[in-house]
């Protein structure tokens, strides 16, 4: 999938690989040291890894060939990232009070979004979000479901939208089925006819 930005510079999305996810990265590992690790580990193990623990554990997924994500490329650049994954992998949102599961459904889970600052209010993150869909309707997926961020502040700081605003997830075609948080609704994407409704649920 490519992608025009206001720079004019062609954007390709593709699978993540190591380098790319890293290099976007940075050295303070994306948020604080987080590496992406945050619904992956337990409280007590992401601040004991903060930093470098956290790095080497996602490492360890990519060095699996689980390919936890997709990057967009801009050139030689890496200017973006989304995770995706099977919900029951991100452990932490089975005992989140807000986000723990809406039924025991086979759902895949888009986690977060990282973008480089000079690419993002492009419609990137709609991009990203729809390729993450493709992939993983391509490996089974009937239910893709995300957590964004849902203010009336017009202006929100990018590093606590990290899991997105909630009007990418409708662009994408997702639609809301849980709220238990007046910032924080539960969206999803049945593929192929799949689910059953479950607006209001929670």
């Amino acid at each position: 999938m490519t992608h025009e930005t206001a720079m004019t510079i062609p954007v390709e999305i593709v699978p993540a690989t190591w380098p790319d996810f890293e290099s976007l990265m940075g050295e303070r590992g994306g948020c604080g040291g987080c590496w992406c690790m945050l619904w992956r580990r337990t409280a007590k193990q992401m601040a004991a890894g903060k930093g470098d623990g956290n790095r080497r554990a996602m490492k360890a997924l990519f060095d699996r060939g689980e390919g936890p994500g997709l990057v967009a490329r801009a050139g030689a650049d890496t200017v973006g990232w989304i995770q995706i994954d099977r919900r029951s992998a991100f452990h932490r949102l089975a005992t989140s009070r807000v986000l723990k599961p809406v039924d025991d459904q086979d759902v895949w889970s888009v986690s977060c979004f990282y973008i480089d600052k000079r690419y993002r209010r492009g419609g990137l993150s709609v991009d990203l979000l729809n390729a993450a869909v493709d992939r993983a309707a391509t490996c089974g997926a009937t239910i893709v479901e995300g957590y964004p961020v849902d203010t009336p502040k017009e202006k929100y700081p990018a590093v606590y939208a990290w899991t997105g605003f909630l009007g990418t997830f409708r662009k994408a075609g997702f639609t809301e089925v849980a709220r238990r948080s007046e910032t924080r609704p539960i969206m999803r994407k049945y593929l192929g006819g799949s689910g059953l409704d479950v607006s209001g649920a929670g």
